[in-house]
């Protein structure tokens, strides 16, 4: 069955080549420059050079299309109560800044479409590892070419529990729910980033969350967890990926999930 978005498909890994290959041609450089954001996040010189080239692409590619990306603004016109019409791009080119800067493999470049508030297109790359998965609404998911789904796991105790760093839970004073929640589960791993909702995706684990993430985080991952059989949803339960925490599983567990880590997402 052909989609309507085939061709922005195929501009969203576009992008990522472009992306992917400004990232790379920085990583690990010793003279790698880095910054310090208004919110205290690191920004790097890749973070900037990468997102101004994407834009540059799309105001070629598709100029009546609005961008939302982390470093030059576009979130401002998103409401996920009130979707605006229309198509928006949502692009994230490091994200993981942290892992980035120190030298570790698992940042991730996310590249989104909206169409009227909804995920319609999105391509998860890691470059560093050499990885990648997208999905268009209605077409399933893929890693590197090949179909994936989530895992049939239907007991708490049998699941895989994949979460974000002791400190961002302990800031909304969470941590003690993830605690209780992994002592439940099969097995715990601190994964967090992108990385923990492409192992969903593909049946490695059953759960991941993050406490707090923002619209270009998620976009992204929230439609490749879905369209391979998953559900994804803000801690408070809210659907899809732009109400400012994130929460996926294999559509069996996100009850008790939602259950044991829900009350966090009140401020939804």
């Amino acid at each position: 069955m052909t989609s309507p978005y085939t061709d922005d498909l195929a501009l969203a890994q576009e992008l990522a080549d472009i992306a992917d290959g400004i990232t790379m041609s920085r990583y690990r450089a010793a003279d790698l420059a880095v910054e310090t954001k208004p919110d205290l996040t690191p920004v790097s010189e890749s973070d900037k050079a990468a997102e101004l080239a994407l834009r540059e692409r799309l105001a070629a590619a598709r100029p009546d299309d609005g961008i939302i990306g982390e470093e030059f603004g576009g979130a401002e016109d998103f409401d996920p109560a009130r979707p605006a019409a229309g198509r928006a791009w949502v692009i994230d080119p490091i994200d993981g800044t942290k892992s980035y800067v120190r030298g570790m493999d698992t940042w991730t470049t996310l590249i989104a479409l909206l169409d009227d508030g909804e995920v319609k297109v999105g391509v998860v790359a890691m470059p560093a590892l050499a990885k990648r998965w997208w999905a268009v609404r209605g077409q399933g998911a893929f890693a590197d070419g090949r179909p994936i789904h989530v895992s049939n796991v239907a007991d708490i105790d049998g699941a895989q529990f994949l979460w974000s760093g002791i400190e961002e839970w302990d800031a909304i004073g969470g941590f003690q729910r993830v605690v209780d929640l992994g002592r439940r589960c099969w097995r715990t791993r601190g994964v967090g980033d992108a990385w923990q909702y492409m192992l969903v995706a593909e049946g490695a684990a059953e759960i991941a969350t993050d406490p707090e993430a923002t619209l270009w985080d998620l976009a992204a991952v929230s439609i490749v967890v879905e369209e391979a059989g998953g559900r994804f949803t803000s801690l408070g339960g809210v659907e899809g990926p732009g109400s400012g925490s994130g929460l996926a599983t294999n559509g069996r567990l996100h009850g008790a999930a939602l259950g044991a880590l829900g009350a966090l997402g009140a401020r939804d």
